[in-house]
């Protein structure tokens, strides 16, 4: 199998479904004769045409907007976000026009849209442009909400992304498109809703998703070495949530840490306690434990950003601590 980048992945899954598809087409800053600001979609104008690979101006409440109401018309957009930061000029067009129309014209409209981009922090971008908006739009009925970890979930959750009838948010990271691993050359697709088992262990489970599960797997080979064993669930989608694999994790290991690149208060690691303490409250050995951001805006420092981030060490710690070790 080969190895490519995230940032190829996703290159791949749009330009798969554009051929496929004449009704889907990408839109945003930078998308077309740049190449996208991260390269994301790479040869993707010389293919596909000004018509279907299409620059905007800096106006995303403008172009989210036009996307909208493209897909209400029979159109299936994808819209480009530089950094899911910069969604909050638009977030009017995606939360009271994608998320509710179908409800709203009584089921006479679907919005098949795709929101994608960058979130959470990528280095010294500072308090604008290091902000984690999973749990925002997940509190929106409406849309769905995902974010893979790597390229091999990325391709296939695009795609799956792409094909849906609904509105899908789609956050990467800055720090992820250089990243490599293995994707088949064959079509496939992941379904939407599924989260996976990415290291099987029987001691402590630990919930995570996006670029800041690597730490949990840099902390579980730690923890490996002193006996204790870490079952990793990357959710990939974050709405809906996958709350059976957590359910049944957590009955094998009794215990549950999640890891969250977010500030601590009202975030999806919130919601997943809520959900295992009411379902399997008599199988937990030990408090679930959350590891969050510092609850301050993101600073530029390289120095206090290193200590507002959660790390491995943080992880190891919590288990340690659930595991009464």
């Amino acid at each position: 199998m080969r190895t490519i980048q995230f940032r190829e992945a996703i290159c791949e899954a749009m330009s798969e479904e554009m051929r496929r598809d004449e009704s889907i087409y990408l839109m945003g800053e930078e998308v077309a004769e740049y190449n996208g600001a991260y390269k994301a979609s790479k040869g993707m104008l010389d293919e596909f045409g000004a018509k279907r690979v299409i620059d905007t101006p800096i106006s995303e409440l403008g172009f989210s907007g036009i996307g909208v109401g493209s897909a209400m018309n029979g159109n299936r957009p994808i819209i480009e976000f530089m950094t899911f930061n910069f969604s909050l000029v638009g977030i009017d067009q995606i939360i009271n026009n994608a998320a509710k129309m179908r409800q709203m014209s009584g089921g006479q409209f679907n919005i098949p849209i795709v929101f994608r981009g960058p979130t959470a922090s990528a280095g010294q971008l500072a308090a604008t442009h290091s902000q984690a908006f999973e749990s925002w739009f997940a509190n929106c009925p409406g849309l769905k909400v995902i974010v893979p970890s790597n390229p091999y979930d990325a391709k296939g959750l695009l795609k799956a992304a792409i094909r849906d009838d609904d509105p899908v948010i789609f956050m990467e990271s800055e720090q992820m498109y250089g990243d490599k691993g293995e994707v088949p050359e064959e079509e496939y697709l992941i379904p939407i809703g599924v989260a996976d088992i990415k290291r099987a262990g029987t001691d402590v489970t630990i919930v995570s998703f996006g670029k800041i599960i690597k730490e949990a797997f840099i902390a579980a080979e730690e923890l490996a070495k002193e006996g204790i064993s870490c079952e990793i669930i990357d959710l990939r989608t974050i709405r809906p949530m996958d709350h059976n694999t957590i359910l049944n994790s957590v009955k094998k290991t009794n215990r549950l840490v999640i890891l969250e690149e977010a500030w601590p208060f009202g975030n999806i690691a919130t919601e997943i306690t809520y959900q295992v303490q009411s379902q399997a409250f008599d199988y937990l050995d030990a408090p679930i434990i959350k590891i969050n951001t510092a609850d301050t805006p993101a600073p530029y420092s390289p120095v206090l950003l290193a200590e507002w981030l959660p790390n491995s060490q943080d992880v190891v710690k919590a288990v340690k601590k659930v595991c009464y070790v």
